[in-house]
């Protein structure tokens, strides 16, 4: 079988088409949370914490050249050493939120699984050798 055949059917199967499309998905998905976070989220936490914008919170590492305004763009646009710790905290209440989302969908999932009535199990077939010995002792009890 030749290396393009073998590759054709690995790139066809289910699983890399599955795979595919939830990368696809969760790809949308997280521009939905960032987005909920930047314009729904970060401006309620920035009012109750007197306008806080996490996304603007850093530590100059470097010196700073004259006449450069001390942003976080200006100053990474000039090179200078930034931690961007404002930037981390942002992505990590990002993190919070979509676990938590997907924690309440697999929940919600499992919850409907479990109120379907499961099906009831089919009678195990009895092997042919017992039905035939139970014949037999049937017989002989007559």
């Amino acid at each position: 079988m030749g290396m393009v055949q073998e590759f054709k059917e690995f790139a066809v199967k289910g699983n890399v088409i599955d795979l595919a499309v939830g990368v696809i998905i969760g790809g949308a998905f997280g521009k939905i949370v960032d987005s909920v976070v930047a314009d729904l989220i970060m401006p309620v936490v920035g009012l109750v914490f007197g306008k806080l914008d996490f996304s603007n919170l850093f530590v100059v590492l470097g010196t700073v050249p004259p006449g450069v305004p001390n942003t976080l763009d200006a100053l990474r646009k000039a090179g200078v050493p930034v931690l961007a710790y404002g930037n981390f905290i942002t992505i990590a209440v990002n993190f919070i939120i979509l676990a938590f989302i997907i924690f309440m969908m697999v929940k919600q999932i499992n919850r409907l699984k479990r109120s379907e009535p499961a099906p009831a199990p089919a009678a195990p077939v009895t092997p042919e050798d017992i039905v035939l010995l139970r014949e037999i002792r049937d017989s002989l009890k007559k």
